[in-house]
């Protein structure tokens, strides 16, 4: 039991209660595990369980263009404001446009599954962007990207949908 001076949101010191941090840190331990258990390489396993970044790109002068850094490891990071993903993942690097192309609707990362997830439809897509299941009918819509240094450009006005450019769609990565 709490005392009288405890109130709600403060950190508790009961050793029956867990934080709401440590209960989710214990939770992807647990998906971390069962990663590593199904024969996932160690590094692609933390990088799957790590919570999503958010950034904000830098405006270039030329065009709708927004640069980020390169990603020091795995993982995937929203811009919001931009409406873009930028993953990197087994040694590329690609940049999405943040809505599902079924219906718009802003996409998630799902954690506990380590893929792209329609809060909408449930349309579910693989860290790289390929269609897995859903309403959608087609991948994940990719950015032109190209790196510049220790950074990659990712132009806004230019976005390849998978199913009218194929081609173009499968080049739109950076690799590092």
């Amino acid at each position: 039991m709490h005392d009288e001076s405890w109130t709600a949101g403060e950190a508790c010191e009961h050793p029956c209660v867990l934080s709401r941090r440590a209960a989710l840190q214990a939770a992807a331990h647990a998906v971390l595990g069962a990663l590593l258990a199904s024969g996932l390489a160690p590094a692609l396993a933390q990088a799957l369980v790590a919570a999503p970044r958010f950034v904000r790109g830098q405006g270039l002068a030329r065009g709708n263009v927004k640069r980020y850094p390169i990603p020091a490891a795995d993982g995937v990071q929203f811009d919001k404001e931009a409406e873009v993903i930028l993953v990197r993942h087994a040694g590329h690097i690609y940049a999405f446009n943040l809505s599902c192309p079924h219906q718009n609707t802003a996409l998630k990362w799902d954690d506990a599954n380590g893929r792209f997830q329609c809060p909408k439809h449930k349309s579910k897509y693989q860290v790289d962007g390929t269609f897995i299941s859903g309403r959608a009918t087609r991948n994940m819509d990719r950015l032109g990207i190209t790196q510049a240094g220790n950074d990659v450009d990712v132009d806004l006005d230019v976005m390849f949908k998978q199913d009218k450019q194929p081609a173009e769609w499968a080049a739109a990565e950076v690799t590092v």
